[in-house]
């Protein structure tokens, strides 16, 4: 299939010259202002544009910096067209994006053999880019698998909660969702890794594993001893992760999961276990984690409890804001409290 290539310069003797040369070898869209390649941008896409720099109304240097600004043409390579040899100039439209510089009037074997160098060389990074995304979807898909089984065993055991892994994960993406619309701790979750985060969300009880059926199936309130063995499903979790990070080496994809495991059940005060956390020491995953694992906790029916209604959750969570939880996220909570209602 022929290349298509956008030709965009004001000057019609210019056009002429280069759609010529380029017509040997090119589909070429021969265009005489930046407004109407943009038009043309919409019908086509170009694997390459050559750009004018000097044009009226919008120079080149303003169309790329709109090329680049878009999503949809960001990848484009540009190449520009200019008879000016400054190094200024062409320090800038490097700056700005274009992988070249041609320089008019044009010398035709030159014209192609630019063309035909950067065509290949954007036709190799497509190839390595596309090779690389399906191995690391096939990376991701392998992760969210051991993520599913390790989550499986735990669910399998724990007779109490069925559901309550991915229901959890559900909740959190639209916690996390919700904060970012809201502007809450935005600064810190742009860096995370959002599948993984959410992902990892379905390891949080992985610690129960180790604990008896005795115990984790007791159709019963825990006693205080109980308790404190059950509790220990935060540190198992913890190390179980922490050597499935060390045989791997893969921290980067369970890092979240240990931290989440680790830390769910601290509390903004302080009084939460296992380590006694307060406030920001706490990670923010799990302080995220906290008041899904409860509200999931709250609006479930266990053996020894029946289950309080949502807008009863709802009300418990809120007046724990501040103590239990972290008061910034009971705020986006509760704006967003009904889409967690509609999960489960």
């Amino acid at each position: 299939m022929q290349k298509i290539i956008f030709l965009v310069d004001d000057n019609a003797t210019n056009l002429t010259v280069a759609e010529d040369a380029l017509l040997k070898q090119y589909r070429v869209i021969a265009l005489s202002s930046a407004a109407k390649m943009f038009r043309a941008l919409e019908k086509f896409k170009p694997d390459l544009i050559l750009l004018d720099i000097e044009m009226p109304e919008m120079s080149g240097f303003e169309a790329m910096k709109i090329l680049k600004s878009s999503g949809s043409y960001s990848q484009i390579p540009v190449i520009f067209l200019t008879s000016m040899t400054d190094p200024s100039t062409e320090a800038h439209g490097i700056e700005l994006g274009a992988v070249d510089f041609i320089l008019k009037p044009f010398s035709e074997p030159v014209l192609l053999n630019r063309i035909k160098n950067h065509l290949q060389i954007d036709e190799l990074i497509r190839e390595r880019t596309q090779q690389l995304a399906l191995r690391t979807e096939q990376l991701v898909h392998l992760q969210n698998g051991i993520v599913y089984t390790f989550a499986d065993l735990v669910e399998n055991r724990d007779k109490n909660t069925g559901g309550h892994i991915d229901r959890t994960a559900g909740y959190l993406k639209i916690l996390i969702d919700a904060m970012f619309e809201h502007g809450v701790y935005t600064d810190e979750m742009q860096s995370w890794n959002m599948p993984s985060v959410i992902s990892s969300a379905r390891l949080h009880d992985l610690g129960k594993i180790v604990i008896s059926d005795t115990i984790l199936n007791k159709p019963a309130q825990l006693t205080d001893d109980e308790f404190q063995i059950m509790k220990k499903h935060t540190i198992e979790g913890e190390r179980i992760i922490d050597k499935a990070i060390e045989r791997t080496g893969d921290a980067e994809f369970l890092d979240n999961a240990k931290i989440i495991a680790a830390y769910h059940h601290e509390r903004w005060d302080g009084t939460g276990y296992p380590y006694g956390k307060e406030k920001n020491e706490i990670p923010l995953q799990s302080r995220l984690m906290a008041i899904i694992d409860v509200y999931d906790a709250l609006v479930s029916e266990r053996p020894y409890k029946k289950a309080f209604t949502h807008e009863e959750a709802v009300g418990i969570i809120t007046k724990s804001s501040g103590t239990h939880f972290d008061p910034e996220i009971v705020k986006v909570f509760t704006i967003i409290n009904e889409k967690l209602k509609s999960i489960y």
